[in-house]
């Protein structure tokens, strides 16, 4: 691209889970997590309109894999909402593994969104819990603020990202995934069926050098 993308007032960056657990050394580690700070914070600088979400878990959550007995992280087990990917315990509220990471710059936000906090229920997207229906209320604040286009970046491309990405594309909104300011697990082919997803549903992967 010769010129800098345009930003405008009706654009927002949504930043996902850039938190200690999804970093080196914490509970769920993303590898290179912690790489997506500095691009993230001088992508930032371009937008009026900046969230962050926050997964935010009980100690009890049913997406732990300690709290089903004899299960390991990254098997699966079928809830009343599907199949659910059993983590190891992360992103537990009050502690420093939830925390934002240190060098994110968090006085731009407009709003901080928390997720996963029902026992019972999991939650990858920003705008709805993992069953698809449960609103978060991202959802409402981008229709009431009339916001056209979402650019999403953080932690991890194949699982927050991609259900954010997809349930607010799929809410008719216009979506960027910047790619190189994420970063994947990988489970299973998990990062290839994100693209294909991607593909499919008209949502654009537009690298750092675009704002620069």
């Amino acid at each position: 691209m010769g010129s800098a993308m345009k930003i405008s007032d009706r654009d927002v960056l949504l930043v996902i889970d850039v938190q200690n657990d999804f970093c080196t050394g914490g509970a769920l580690a993303v590898p290179g997590g912690e790489k997506v700070v500095p691009d993230i914070n001088r992508i930032a600088q371009k937008f009026a309109n900046v969230v962050l979400t926050q997964d935010w878990h009980p100690a009890d959550h049913v997406s732990f894999a300690p709290n089903h007995a004899g299960k390991q992280p990254f098997q699966t087990v079928e809830l009343d909402y599907g199949t659910q990917v059993l983590w190891p315990t992360h992103c537990v509220q009050g502690t420093a593994g939830a925390e934002f990471h240190r060098e994110l710059e968090v006085t731009r936000a407009n709003l901080v969104v928390r997720k996963g906090f029902r026992r019972g229920i999991d939650s990858y997207s920003a705008l709805f819990e993992n069953d698809h229906k449960t609103p978060t209320g991202m959802l409402g604040y981008l229709r009431e603020r009339e916001l056209k286009t979402v650019f999403v970046a953080g932690l991890a491309l194949d699982f927050c990202v991609r259900f954010s990405a997809e349930d607010a594309r799929k809410a008719g909104f216009e979506i960027a995934v910047i790619e190189d300011a994420s970063r994947g697990i990988d489970l299973d082919g998990s990062v290839a069926a994100t693209h294909q997803s991607f593909k499919e549903l008209g949502i654009s992967v537009v690298s750092l050098e675009a704002f620069l």
